[in-house]
Order: structure tokens, then C-alpha cells, then sequence
């Protein structure tokens, strides 16, 4: 059976994304897989399966589809969220992956936190595990996330990622633009920073960029 949409006079918390990989509210491969949330207070878990598949856990199944909205902002291609007794929750139509040489991404990063590595080490081991979002743009394959796991899997050796395009703000070619003039056309020129090196070298070239629209 499908869920239906929560009851209009249900009152729905906000759903925040939880981006640390230390949180005993949840398993530690649903924190790798950035499938953290919390809705209010409670904990919800989407622990991706397959390629294409996730498992969705949490207190109220009427909140599971604003969790699962929030959780494909980050991953598209996840197109089949099922509860724990395996009812269909909700189906998407499926994306298309493509296969790309590592040395044919073009970062819209320039830098890659090491705490963030560190934790990231743990789970990327083959290019099945690497499925980023895209842009096409002037010929370039843009990534729009997943900037650590392409490095971490850039060191590991690993030649080639699977990708989906999608659509994303002007911003994302800009800072393509941007790490082309820094020199970075790959993940392989990605710069290894200190934890609060990123936070001070990227969110202030973020803040800045963001004031001057």
C-alpha cells in the first residue's frame, strides 16, 4: 500500500539534515550516506539499499514523504522508498545513470575538509559507491556535490564515477568558473584542508559570493 498525505490538520515539524557522522540517534551507515533527519526532535533514517532503493524508519509515516522531498534534493537517483515490512512508500521515475571518467568531472569545490575525509574513507571503495549529480555546462561535466567522496575515491584509484544530470542554480557554473581559474579541472587538484581551514577558506568564499547578487 502507498502512504497517503498527512492529515491536513496534522501539524509538520521542519526536517533538518543532519551533516556530522557522530550521532548515536542513528546507524552509522545511515550517517555516511548523509539519510540523517531529524523532524522536530525525532530521529528519521533513510538508509539507501541499491542503487535505486532506500529503506525509510521514523516515529510518524505521515511525515515520511516531506523527509523523503528532502533527502532527493541531495539524491535523485533514489526513485524507490520502502518501510521496514517493504510497502512502497513513494516511487519516482527512474534516472538515468551515466558512466564518466574520474579525470572528466569538473569540481564546482575547490577544497575537501579532512575530518569530512576521514569519514567518508570508510564507506567509498569502488566506483559502485559513487553516484554524484551533474551539470552539463560549456562542455564540462560539473559536479554539483559529493566533492570528498570524488577525492577520496581520486586516491583510492579509482578511475570512473556514475553520475545523473541535473538541474542546479547559476551559482554551481560559477564556482565551476572559479575553480577552473584556481587551476582545479579534476578532482585530482582538489586541495586537502583542515576542518577549520574549510569553514573559514569556504564559507567565506561562499558568504562573499552570495552578498555581491
Amino acid at each position: 500500500m502507498k502512504y497517503k498525505t498527512m492529515k491536513q490538520k496534522e501539524y509538520m515539524p521542519g526536517v533538518n539534515r543532519v551533516n556530522t557522522y557522530l550521532d548515536d540517534r542513528f546507524l552509522k551507515k545511515v550517517l555516511n550516506q548523509h539519510g540523517a533527519f531529524l523532524v522536530g526532535d525525532d530521529p528519521y533514517e533513510v538508509e539507501i539499499v541499491s542503487k535505486t532503493d532506500a529503506i525509510i524508519r521514523g516515529k510518524n509515516s505521515n511525515f515520511y514523504e516531506a523527509v523523503i522531498d528532502e533527502f532527493r534534493f541531495y539524491a535523485e537517483h533514489i526513485t524507490n522508498f520502502w518501510d521496514e515490512t517493504n510497502n512502497l512508500v513513494k516511487t519516482y521515475p527512474a534516472v538515468e545513470l551515466v558512466k564518466i571518467p574520474m579525470a572528466e568531472i569538473q569540481p564546482s569545490q575547490f577544497y575537501v575538509d579532512e575530518i569530512k575525509k576521514q569519514a567518508v574513507s570508510d564507506f567509498v571503495h569502488t566506483e559502485e559507491d559513487l553516484i554524484i549529480p551533474l551539470v552539463n555546462w560549456e562542455g564540462h561535466n560539473v559536479s554539483v556535490d559529493g566533492h570528498t567522496r570524488l577525492f577520496v575515491a581520486a586516491e583510492k584509484g579509482i578511475q570512473n564515477v556514475y553520475g545523473f544530470y541535473t538541474e542546479a542554480g547559476d551559482y554551481v557554473r560559477d564556482f565551476a568558473a572559479e575553480a577552473i581559474k584556481r587551476n582545479i579541472v579534476s578532482p585530482y587538484q582538489l586541495i586537502e584542508v583542515k576542518h577549520e581551514d574549510y569553514e573559514k577558506l569556504w564559507f567565506a568564499f561562499c558568504d562573499e559570493y552570495f552578498s555581491s547578487k
